[in-house]
């Protein structure tokens, strides 16, 4: 079976997104605020901050490098979409990321050219001049959700031993 870029790229999104959503699978609301290791972060803290990552690529991609620009705000942000706050429930989180999710396959399905790129604003941890084609952004959504979804396996099997494979 042959496939192309485009149904490449929806399958490994698509796998990736199952593997993060197996680990909270079950979970109450406290238990995915628990810190299970030394680190701060929690299952429903990584589901946020998973969604809330590739809301802003994609909105990169079709807003330009305002959607992703730092200001003032932005770190106290950063850290706040790790955090599964008391008025946010699990089943809230997975919805919203379900939702981006859709609207990130749609774009996936329907930008004219992969190859697009954008300039990337400034920070210092991007090139100065340096710019990233829609193509780019989708890897690293991929590569993003992935590393993520490692985490929350390690995360769910210290709370009651199961894990997404073995």
């Amino acid at each position: 079976m042959t496939t192309n870029e485009r149904d490449d790229l929806l399958e490994s999104l698509a796998a990736h997104r199952r593997f993060l959503l197996h680990t909270v699978q079950g979970l109450t609301d406290d238990q995915a605020r628990k810190r299970t290791t030394v680190s701060e972060l929690t299952l429903g803290g990584l589901i946020k901050h998973v969604a809330r990552t590739e809301k802003g690529w994609i909105d990169f991609i079709v807003d330009g490098p305002a959607a992703i620009a730092m200001t003032e705000n932005s770190y106290a942000e950063h850290a706040d979409g790790f955090v599964l706050h008391e008025d946010e429930t699990l089943a809230g989180v997975v919805a919203e990321y379900e939702l981006i999710a859709k609207r990130t396959d749609e774009l996936v399905r329907t930008l004219p050219d992969l190859g697009a790129a954008q300039p990337l604003p400034e920070a210092p941890w991007f090139p100065p001049g340096a710019s990233r084609s829609a193509r780019r952004v989708l890897i690293h959504i991929v590569a993003e959700t992935a590393q993520h979804a490692g985490h929350a396996d390690i995360l769910r099997e210290a709370i009651d031993g199961q894990k997404t494979m073995g």
